[in-house]
């Protein structure tokens, strides 16, 4: 049998085309594990369960805390759910989908290499100790659909960067010591914001209305000052509220009754807010709390029930 030279040559280039591919594979998934290991010198590990999982003679994808996506040449790491302290080098770690390291004791800033992982779709860094400004970098991650933040030490304005990740789903940036104003723009995406218990004021932006996905809001215990936007009746998707312990006056808006999936309502401990509680609260049927109480507001209970209500606070 003989062999015509192009497809000699064909199988030639196909083979050192194939061992690049190969190699290239293998290297991104050495520097995935060299990575790790990396990490593995700052994790709190005081059962020593990484030290026994985490080495050379088993694969990486097989360590305790990692997962891994593909197969064959293309396997790499795509999330983590770790403890200890954040190394840059997790930013190698390009093609990480999931970034678990909530409920645990990191401390310091994050670092800025992160803004390279643009594959994340989950970033979640809540019950730390993290501290420093939320960094501008995480406006690159356009990808992530959950950002968690909660209860840390964060400091500093919310970054207008912030707006550029655009598929957000759920944010929370709440229990911080975060300062100034809402960046005011659409995460036209948005199912959850929780701003809560930090140090936010100025007025709540108009724009929030056009987060029209928005079934979680939650602004309480924070500095905000003005009036209720009225905007905020756009919010048909609503099902808890909560605007209460802030500096808000005026009369709370009629637009409040096309919150017609509302559950949760807390408007409380604000004596700015006057006038009469508007009736058309008392209209939406799916309301199973009502907390209106320690503010200047008048008014009386209407004569038809709400039947799916269970505590009413308007003392």
């Amino acid at each position: 049998m003989t062999y015509h030279p192009c497809f000699h040559l064909f199988s030639v280039l196909w083979m050192q085309c194939f061992t690049v591919c190969l190699a290239i594979s293998v290297r991104n998934l050495t520097t995935d594990q060299l990575a790790l290991l990396q990490f593995k010198h700052r994790i709190v590990d005081p059962q020593n369960v990484l030290a026994n999982s985490w080495n050379a003679s088993t694969s990486v994808c097989k360590w305790v805390g990692v997962s891994c996506g593909g197969s064959g040449i293309h396997e790499r790491v795509v999330a983590l759910n770790l403890t200890g302290t954040i190394p840059p080098h997790l930013g190698n770690l390009s093609f990480l989908l999931s970034l678990d390291l909530g409920r645990n004791h990191f401390y310091g800033h994050l670092p800025k290499q992160l803004g390279q992982l643009h594959r994340l779709r989950l970033l979640r860094f809540s019950y730390n100790a993290l501290n420093g400004q939320i960094p501008s970098w995480l406006g690159n991650l356009h990808r992530v659909e959950t950002l968690r933040m909660f209860n840390n030490n964060f400091r500093g304005t919310i970054p207008e960067t912030i707006l550029n990740m655009s598929n957000l789903k759920i944010l929370d940036l709440g229990h911080n010591q975060l300062f100034g104003q809402i960046p005011s723009s659409n995460l036209p995406k948005l199912e959850r914001l929780y701003l809560d218990a930090n140090e936010l004021s100025g007025n709540i932006p108009s724009s929030i209305g056009k987060c029209s996905n928005l079934q979680i809001l939650k602004l309480s215990i924070n500095n905000f000052s003005g009036t209720i936007p009225r905007s905020i009746g756009n919010l048909t998707q609503l099902k808890r509220l909560y605007l209460g312990v802030n500096n808000l006056q005026g009369e709370i808006p009629e637009e409040i009754g096309n919150l017609y999936s509302l559950e949760q309502l807390h408007i409380q401990d604000m004596k700015g807010l006057r006038g009469q509680i508007p009736t058309c609260i008392f209209d939406i049927s799916s309301l199973k709390t009502i907390a209106l109480s320690n503010n200047n507001l008048s008014g009386n209970l209407p004569n038809h029930y709400l039947p799916k209500l269970e505590t009413t606070l308007l003392g």
